[in-house]
C-alpha cells in the first residue's frame, strides 16, 4: 500500500531561481513519513517518553525535476523492507504525474542510548500494512 501525503510550494521553500530549494525535498519526504506514522496511530510523543524514537540513519536522493511557487505535489511513501529495529522507505515526490525527487530512506528504532532495538510487535504490525 502507498501512504500519500499533499503539500503546495509557497515562497519561502523556493530559492533565488524561483524552484523549490533542494534541501526542502528532504523536509517534504519526513512530512510524509510523519504523516504514515501519526496515521498508523504510532505516538511518537508516547515513544520518546519511553525512551525510543525513529531516527534516519541513511538517505539515497535523486532530483529529476523542479517544483516551482504554488506547485501541488504529492509525496507518496511506502516501505521496501522492514525488519527487528530498521524500515526501509521508497519516497517520491510528484506533480501530477511528474516524477521530481526518488529517494530510499533507511530509519532505524534506537532506545534513548542511541543503540537500535527491536520494534514493538505492534508497532511492526501496523507498519507491515505499508510494505511492497
Amino acid at each position: 500500500m502507498i501512504h500519500n501525503f499533499n503539500l503546495r510550494i509557497y515562497y519561502e521553500d523556493t530559492d533565488l531561481a524561483g524552484i523549490v530549494y533542494y534541501a526542502n525535498y528532504l523536509k517534504f519526504i519526513e512530512r510524509g513519513r510523519s504523516s504514515l506514522i501519526r496515521e498508523l496511530k504510532i505516538d511518537q510523543g508516547t515513544l520518546k517518553d519511553l525512551g525510543f524514537m525513529f531516527v534516519v540513519k541513511k538517505i539515497s536522493a535523486e532530483y529529476h525535476a523542479s517544483a516551482k511557487l504554488d506547485d501541488e505535489l504529492k509525496v507518496e511513501t511506502k516501505l521496501s523492507e522492514l525488519s527487528g529495529a530498521k524500515i526501509l522507505f521508497d519516497q517520491s515526490v510528484y506533480k501530477g504525474t511528474t516524477l521530481l525527487f526518488s529517494s530510499l530512506v533507511t530509519v532505524v528504532f534506537i532506545s534513548e542510548k542511541g543503540r537500535p532495538v527491536r520494534m514493538p510487535i505492534e508497532i511492526a504490525e501496523k507498519l507491515k500494512q505499508f510494505a511492497a
